[in-house]
């Protein structure tokens, strides 16, 4: 299912709600249509590539940065449908919205589970974007400006969900979270996020 067509499926219950986003999403669906309509309506920059998105881009869709692979994996949950119909643990890890960002649909497909690193040379995987990928150690380069934002959701959703980090990529993101520090639209957008869920990312300050 394209994402237009999902976002007008997603976006009939509104009709009944006064168009209002509840509060602490607990699940993936309710979750993704509060990313797109509340912290992105008028549009806004890919996280990999800055590509400046229109509503409703085809292009474009929502990544998560740590990938749901790794959480299935530790939670021994089965796969991603068996983990949301048998672990409120799983689903308000997926709805997370300080783990989501917008994303070139083709990047986050390359990108999959891989872990985040540093690729040696600047052969770019596609074109007029900084993103490099190397198959063979499996990592993937975002460039400078999405470190900083990497960074903090992974570390953020480590320590929130006691999930798994191994420590060269632990290692990795604190080192990115000190050297490429939030500007003030991380912070407007954490707060937003925050006033959505609840609770802030405590790294983004």
């Amino acid at each position: 299912m394209n994402r237009t067509l999902l976002l007008l499926l997603l976006l009939a219950p509104l009709a009944c709600t006064g168009g209002q986003p509840y509060p602490g999403t607990r699940n993936y669906l309710d979750s993704l249509r509060t990313f797109w309509q509340t912290l992105y309506p008028d549009g806004g920059e890919t996280l990999y590539c800055g590509y400046r998105f229109q509503p409703f881009d085809r292009k474009v869709n929502a990544e998560h940065v740590y990938p749901m692979s790794w959480v299935t994996r530790q939670l021994g949950c089965g796969d991603r449908q068996r983990c949301r119909r048998t672990s409120a643990r799983f689903n308000l890890i997926e709805s997370d919205m300080h783990n989501l960002f917008p994303a070139l649909a083709e990047v986050n497909e390359a990108r999959g589970a891989m872990a985040y690193g540093e690729v040696p040379g600047e052969r770019h995987a596609f074109e007029a974007c900084d993103f490099e990928i190397d198959h063979r150690r499996r990592r993937v380069e975002p460039r400078p400006k999405a470190r900083g934002r990497i960074a903090r959701a992974l570390l953020y959703m480590a320590d929130t969900y006691g999930l798994t980090l191994f420590k060269r990529q632990r290692r990795l993101m604190e080192e990115w979270n000190r050297r490429y520090p939030p500007d003030e639209a991380e912070r407007h957008h954490n707060r937003k996020v925050a006033q959505l869920q609840g609770r802030p990312n405590p790294y983004v300050r």
